[in-house]
């Protein structure tokens, strides 16, 4: 798919837009990173608002010298009182608008990334990335799932939809809802199909190889953890012949990858049984007889394998997201910091750890101090192989850096 050229706009049509368009005025010198094109306008920016814009409702961003510099969606219900979509003055962010940037997304993943195939898995659009934020649209064969974490987007999801269905063809649409986004944007949305036909229970995609299957309705997040792809790959090149402890195993990503690479023995471990459930169904699938999945408290779990004296050659900590805000994160450090302790007396000599971290709030340089740390209290010696993040369909935008949220660390210790 290729797409035509930007339209002009006509003058007549910008000076009507600009004039219709309620205006938000920032305080003075807040505007720097908005020219910049970061996408978040918060509430404590703003100077003031001239019109009384309805909460999704198109507005104009200005300087406090009345410049201006982006349209958006506003919404006084959320912290982010205004997303910034457009720097072109007068754009609406019409029907045309949408299918140009969902365009623009689709192109990267075809025509630059050649992820596109039958039975594939891959992120479609990824938010702020792709200049769409709150917004996320994951392919999985046939069906499409959108998530929306904005209220404008939310409110536009039919118009959405209708691009998507005319760009993508997809025989389904299924809606997957964040936790807690009715409490941050007002936005009231509920699991269910949108469009289409309903996902079959066998639906399944191909990824480097092997067979996952993926419960669109019930998995986490979006059904499937894409992001790891290129990670899950890598790691395996360092598993055969090796014991091989998956923690946090999800549907079994990482261990299946390792199994099929000829590992002598792995284990996952899920505190989800229907993820494990899957787990199961995608070893079988596989053909994978040297691997096995345990329902279990997953930090508990490591400490009683610990006390036992069990060792493996390569472990991956790739737990979920330990904190959702800045207050949580120490405690998130606490949790990441136990978890690598008893990593560290599970892993042999010069064993492998791999070190996955997905809340957006730690930094990578913070993983790899709390890594150095724990390196020192248990007098291991750590080398560090490799710095990763997630897999080239989630992109990290040069202007909001915040959407380069997975860390990836492998490391050798000795």
């Amino acid at each position: 798919m290729r797409l035509a050229g930007i339209r002009k706009t006509p003058l007549r049509l910008i000076r009507e837009s600009i004039m219709s368009v309620p205006r938000v005025f920032l305080k003075p010198k807040r505007a720097q990173p908005f020219h910049a094109r970061h996408p978040w306008v918060f509430a404590g920016a703003i100077e003031s608002i001239e019109g009384s814009p309805a909460d999704g409702a198109e507005v104009d961003l200005y300087s406090s010298g009345a410049s201006f510099i982006a349209r958006g969606l506003f919404n006084s219900q959320s912290k982010i009182h205004v997303r910034l979509y457009s720097w072109e003055q007068g754009r609406e962010l019409d029907a045309a608008f949408f299918k140009e940037r969902i365009g623009r997304a689709i192109e990267l993943r075809h025509h630059v990334l050649n992820l596109a195939g039958p039975n594939r898995g891959y992120r479609v659009v990824f938010s702020e990335s792709d200049q769409l934020s709150g917004m996320v649209v994951d392919r999985y064969g046939d069906w499409l799932t959108v998530q929306f974490t904005a209220l404008g987007l939310s409110n536009r999801r039919e118009m959405i939809c209708d691009v998507l269905q005319e760009l993508l063809q997809p025989r389904g649409i299924y809606l997957r809802t964040e936790k807690g986004i009715g409490k941050l944007e007002g936005a009231e949305l509920h699991d269910g199909l949108l469009r289409g036909e309903a996902p079959p229970p066998d639906l399944h995609i191909e990824e480097n190889g092997l067979r996952f299957f993926v419960n669109l309705a019930e998995g986490q997040k979006t059904g499937y953890y894409l992001d790891q792809r290129d990670n899950r790959a890598e790691v395996a090149r360092l598993c055969p012949g090796k014991r091989v402890l998956d923690a946090f195993c999800y549907s079994g990503g990482f261990g299946l990858y390792a199994a099929k690479a000829g590992a002598s023995e792995v284990l996952g471990l899920d505190s989800s049984e229907p993820a494990l459930e899957l787990a199961r169904r995608n070893a079988v699938a596989n053909g994978l007889g040297n691997i096995s999945f345990e329902n279990a408290n997953v930090m508990k779990k490591l400490a009683d394998l610990a006390t036992t004296g069990r060792k493996f050659d390569v472990i991956v900590l790739d737990p979920p997201k330990f904190a959702r805000n800045r207050a949580a994160v120490p405690d998130a450090m606490k949790g990441y910091r136990r978890l690598h302790q008893m990593a560290m007396k599970l892993l042999d000599k010069d064993g492998v750890l791999v070190s996955c971290c997905c809340t957006g709030l730690i930094a990578m340089a913070e993983l790899e101090d709390l890594l150095a740390q724990v390196a020192t209290e248990s007098q291991r010696d750590v080398q560090l192989l490799q710095r990763r993040g997630p897999s080239a369909d989630h992109p990290v935008a040069i202007s909001c850096r915040e959407t380069g949220y997975l860390k990836c660390l492998i490391s050798r210790v000795a």
